[in-house]
């Protein structure tokens, strides 16, 4: 608590590993730290970003946004191939502006290099946004921040798997230890885009793209379906149906197959053209 005050008294911000590091003989190991930041959040009835203690930034974002960070003016659209690192202290982020259409949130750092290096963004009005896989808190509460201020839709791109739609979840609903902060966030009206299981067929994926499901794939597809997100659309829940009774999934990846360039240039524009995502 000691060391909270310090740190918002001089209006700095420090990671999970800085807290860590300032109690190594105390704490066995980070997750201890981290347990505690949560319960003295909890306690006091505020975020952990409220408490400027943030983790490490992961996520990146790319295309038609513009805002300042700390006072200095940041254009997504200028930002080189790569894009921008999405910083820990979203608090710090003000006067976001743009003329984007949609949000597309990537799982795979490779299908986001693909869609940033194409620009993308471009011929499509958009912003595109990965936190290279499992999403970290900056990247969830960055999605929530600019949702709600530009009211934009976000189309999910994950790989035709539980997992894929398991992390859509954690963005839509949130983590389960991390339930006290989840009004800032979670986004919760993503719609599904890709890749999903009925576009194997949809759009002829070669059978040596389609990878077998393992029995932990059924029995956490199976969990899914009991889920309040997937329960309440009959359209997802058809989907992991397809998944399960086919027993094969694929990644984003395997769209290469056709071409390098193909998920820009034909799978994506054809899906928005045809308003396909559920």
């Amino acid at each position: 608590m000691q060391l909270l005050h310090q740190v918002l008294r001089k209006s700095i911000h420090i990671t999970k590993r800085d807290l860590f590091y300032t109690g190594v003989k105390l704490f066995v190991d980070q997750t201890e730290s981290d347990n505690v930041l949560d319960d003295v959040a909890t306690m006091i009835g505020c975020t952990r970003s409220n408490l400027h203690v943030v983790a490490s930034d992961k996520g990146l974002v790319v295309g038609r946004i513009q805002f300042e960070e700390d006072g200095d003016p940041i254009d997504c659209t200028r930002m080189g191939v790569g894009g921008k690192a999405i910083p820990p202290y979203i608090d710090k982020i003000e006067n976001i502006r743009s003329d984007a259409e949609f949000v597309l949130l990537v799982e795979k750092e490779a299908a986001y290099m693909r869609l940033a290096e194409d620009r993308f963004y471009n011929k499509y009005p958009c912003i595109v946004i990965t936190a290279k896989g499992q999403p970290d808190v900056a990247t969830r509460m960055f999605l929530s921040r600019i949702t709600t201020e530009l009211k934009i839709p976000v189309l999910g791109l994950v790989d035709s798997d539980p997992y894929g739609l398991k992390i859509l979840s954690v963005y839509m609903s949130g983590s389960k230890n991390m339930s006290y902060d989840s009004a800032s966030l979670t986004t919760p009206d993503i719609m599904w885009l890709g890749l999903r299981p009925s576009d194997l067929n949809k759009y002829d994926l070669p059978d040596q793209c389609r990878l077998n499901v393992t029995a932990n794939d059924i029995k956490t597809g199976e969990e899914l379906m009991k889920e309040d997100f997937i329960m309440k659309n009959p359209k997802w829940l058809k989907e992991l149906q397809i998944m399960v009774k086919t027993k094969k999934k694929a990644e984003i990846q395997a769209l290469s197959s056709f071409g390098f360039q193909y998920i820009t240039e034909v799978y994506l524009p054809r899906k928005l053209r045809e308003g396909d995502w559920i």
